[in-house]
């Protein structure tokens, strides 16, 4: 079983919801869709019964069995990390080349960071710099 704690909650993925009435199919989808959850649990209700009870219910138990519970995912996010999740993409290379991009760029400031620091001109500003000061 996965560890609810360093699970990755995708938003972009479909979880039943923590927040549920009778298995989070209904809340699930709505929060993967951006629905309110109980206008997706009526109209779902009143599909059931209005006819389509043999489809809704054999789609409800097949998403109940192969929908994962949504991982547990603190309410007190700071920007920074939700902005990281929302922008988790559905497919990991895609993913894995954004991260990828972002360490090649981080390395490339610091190499010039680095040149920078260990030339000559700059001993010799942070000279002139201690002999302005002193």
């Amino acid at each position: 079983m996965v560890d609810d704690y360093t699970y990755s909650p995708n938003p972009k993925k479909l979880y039943r919801s923590r927040d549920k009435v009778i298995a989070g199919v209904c809340g699930g989808i709505a929060e993967r869709m951006g629905w309110d959850p109980t206008i997706t649990r009526v109209v779902t209700a009143i599909v059931f019964f209005m006819g389509g009870s043999g489809v809704v219910l054999v789609g409800y138990i097949v998403l109940w069995a192969i929908t994962p519970v949504a991982p547990y995912r603190p309410r007190n996010l700071s920007p920074d990390e939700e902005r990281f999740w929302r922008s988790v993409s559905d497919r990991p290379a895609e993913t894995f080349s954004n991260i990828r991009y972002k360490f090649k760029d981080m390395d490339d400031r610091l190499a010039r960071m680095e040149r920078s620091v260990t030339s000559e001109e700059w001993k010799l500003k942070r000279e002139f710099r201690d002999l302005e000061n002193s």
